[in-house]
């Protein structure tokens, strides 16, 4: 099956439905999905060769190489787990991970090798380890080398990481499962890089591993080049090194404070050597050649897409709400590729973009290929969702310009009031205040039930500059809580359908210990709170973010008395519905256990709805469905 579209044409490759009996995903990749937080089935993810002749994928645990142009399809290795199967430039190797080492099939011999040594259980090859994938936004710990003579490959050793073991109560007879977990102020993994040949030998890629703990990227450029970047354990310092000669040498060190930011597709090198960053100047994330600022003041890049011999592309904010795609050029300067308003992505190389777009007045994505001399619409099969949002309108809030945004009910009319539920995030990381209406369905159809629902994105999330994002820095409740009022005290002054005499708020993970942070400190405004997957105790979360924003507890630990709730618990006097899946592995269930306990023990009244099987993200139909109905009948009893 075949169709053209202006110059390009589209052709089924494989269907996942037909490729393979049916297997079983390992655990590993189980894992690698749960830090992606990728929710789809059947075919994840792949990868392309050079011509893009060859293409790996991996399916229910089963790796495939396809050739496009023949149609024909070879299964690799068949009964061995497959995680992560990525193809050689050149299209005749397939590395992949199985059973947590690196194996390889040449696709000319028909033969599959392992690469790396049996080590124990503790010890993996070729995949991202926990603090990496979960907090600094690198997935892979697999790369092939441009010329497809071997890979690099990530070593990862969790020998030295504290055990957390997850169970199941609802299944007593299953045995609790060992989770290698890195607590605030306890070891990390250890973690190290190689060079493997494609026939098996092995080259030890070295850094000072003691000054510099985390692994935070691998980039491999289109001139073979390979730029590595490390970071020490309070993320301050970081090394720049480049691949040469069989081992690693530093071409550049920086050091800033609080803590320095990581931004996808850097650092790396433009095809003339020179060294492209995104560094914190004039109070913003400022794209760098060389170390001189190229994007203008006023632009927070987050992501570099391409870099080439005369310019970069680059995915930058110039409004808190809105994402842009705009190219550098080295002499010519900046255009932006997309409207300056919505919310745009792209993934671009050798000159064609594919452009994804979506703005505040449309639920769906549409998705383009551009190139010099096209741009062609991809057709979506995507099911169109019912709900359409009702005319979201975002203010800009309170002394600081708060980027809030109101939802009313579909039903609503001149005069009408509703109670308030406010539904944020508002930590690190993340937005719930965008220009795209497919960000607001759940929202919406909670305010339909009749509501009110504010949305406030405040101090410590992105979008908004350096100092925006490190005024979180210490204090992880304070600030963030502090936004939250005033922005919901300001909005209500321009939306009179809000009543603020009853005000509920709800959050899952940084939202949820928001929201049982907001009725135990502030009860005077916030009168009931749905918690889900909270941050009770941030000594119980992981190294990497929270010793980011609040330092070692070994050195300090009055941050974590300070925003511990834990502490607070004989605070309570609203109503709480703490939500907690019992297979969390990220923000694991001892976090509302020990709230629970603690308020029992002041003899708080609250609510507890444990989620046997669910980790901390609920794709489940059933599950999230009826957590809705649950969070709307706690919001009518506590706030009619």
């Amino acid at each position: 099956m075949a169709d053209s579209h202006d110059g390009y044409s589209e052709r089924l490759v494989v269907d996942a439905s037909t490729a393979g009996p049916a297997g079983q995903v390992p655990a590993a990749e189980l894992a690698r999905r749960e830090r992606l937080r990728e929710v789809t089935e059947g075919i994840t993810a792949y990868s392309l060769d050079s011509t893009a002749t060859h293409v790996a994928f991996a399916l229910d645990g089963e790796a495939f190489r396809a050739n496009i142009d023949e149609g024909t399809l070879t299964s690799i290795d068949p009964g061995s787990p497959a995680v992560d199967p990525r193809i050689s430039p050149d299209g005749r190797f397939v590395a992949y991970v199985s059973d947590g080492r690196v194996r390889l099939f040449d696709a000319h011999s028909g033969v599959t090798t392992t690469l790396t040594p049996p080590e124990g259980p503790e010890i993996t090859w070729g995949l991202a380890d926990f603090i990496a994938a979960e907090e600094l936004e690198r997935h892979r710990g697999l790369w092939w080398l441009p010329d497809s003579s071997g890979v690099l490959a990530e070593r990862v050793d969790e020998s030295d990481v504290e055990i957390r073991w997850i169970g199941d109560p609802a299944q007593p007879e299953r045995e609790p499962r060992a989770h290698r977990y890195p607590a605030a102020g306890t070891a990390n993994a250890a973690v190290s890089l190689h060079k493997i040949s494609v026939d098996g030998r092995i080259t030890d890629l070295e850094w000072d591993h003691q000054r510099y703990c985390y692994l935070a990227s691998v980039n491999v450029t289109d001139t073979s080049q390979v730029i590595v970047s490390v970071l020490s354990r309070d993320q301050r310092r970081q090394s720049i090194l480049r691949l040469a000669d069989e081992q690693l040498e530093p071409i550049a060190q920086r050091e800033r404070s609080p803590w320095i930011t990581v931004v996808s597709g850097v650092p790396t090198v433009d095809p003339s050597g020179a060294l492209i960053e995104v560094i914190d100047d004039d109070d913003c994330f400022r794209l760098t050649r060389d170390s001189a600022p190229i994007t203008p003041a006023g632009m927070n890049v987050e992501a570099v897409l391409e870099v080439n011999q005369s310019s970069a592309v680059v995915q930058a904010a110039t409004d808190a709400t809105a994402r842009l795609v705009a190219e550098i050029d080295w002499d010519a300067g900046l255009t932006v590729l997309t409207e300056e308003s919505g919310w745009h992505a792209a993934i671009v190389h050798d000159g064609v973009r594919v452009q994804i777009d979506t703005s505040l007045d449309d639920v769906r994505s549409s998705f383009r290929i551009i190139d010099a001399t096209t741009d062609a619409q991809i057709p979506s099969f995507a099911e169109i969702p019912t709900l359409q949002p009702n005319a979201p309108r975002i203010h800009r809030a309170g002394r600081t310009d708060l980027a809030t945004v109101v939802l009313l009910p579909r039903h609503h009319e001149p005069g009408m009031r509703w109670p308030v539920i406010c539904s944020p995030y508002a930590g690190p990381h993340a937005q719930r205040v965008v220009q795209a209406g497919q960000a607001f369905l759940t929202d919406q159809w909670l305010a339909d039930q009749g509501f009110a629902v504010v949305i406030t994105d405040g101090r410590g999330t992105p979008g908004r500059g350096p100092s925006w994002e490190y005024a979180v820095h210490g204090d992880l409740a304070g600030p963030v809580l502090e936004d939250q009022v005033e922005a919901l005290i300001s909005v209500a002054e321009l939306e009179p359908a809000m009543d603020v005499s009853r005000v509920g708020i709800r959050g899952w993970s940084f939202g949820g210990y928001l929201a049982a942070l907001a009725v135990l400190d502030r009860p005077d405004v916030f009168h009931a709170a749905v918690a889900g997957a909270p941050v009770t105790d941030w000594r119980m979360y992981d190294t990497a973010y929270t010793e980011r924003y609040l330092g070692n507890p070994n050195d300090d630990d009055s941050p974590y008395q300070r925003t511990s709730l834990l502490n607070r618990a004989a605070a309570l006097t609203r109503p709480l519905l703490l939500i907690h899946g019992l297979a969390d592995d990220n923000v694991l269930a001892a976090h509302t256990l020990q709230l629970s306990s603690a308020l029992l023990a002041a003899g708080k009244q609250h609510d507890v709805l444990p989620l046997s099987g669910v980790t901390h993200m609920t794709p489940q139909e059933v599950v999230a469905e009826n957590l809705l109905l649950t969070e709307v009948e706690f919001f009518r009893r506590h706030l009619s």
